[in-house]
């Protein structure tokens, strides 16, 4: 499975015209940590994406690439 782009952590801060050092400051992480997610390199925890939704005032679909075949389909119980 391919993990590539699997956050716009990047594309939001452009987006809110927030920096990588504004967000760690906000998170309480390490600058690297932050630059990893938005590199795509490492992805953060569920509960600090919560987190980064939060600071950022955005939607879990802003934040996170869900890929449409991984889309949850309602099945039909007959």
């Amino acid at each position: 499975m391919e993990h590539k782009d699997l956050n716009r952590l990047k594309v939001v801060l452009a987006e809110k015209k927030k920096t990588n050092k504004w967000l760690c400051e906000q998170l309480g992480v390490n600058p690297t940590t932050v630059s990893k997610w938005c590199t795509n390199s490492s992805q953060p925890s569920v509960s600090m994406v919560f987190k980064v939704m939060e600071v950022l005032d955005v939607n879990i679909g802003q934040v996170i690439n869900i890929p449409k075949k991984h889309s949850c389909k309602t099945v039909s119980h007959r």
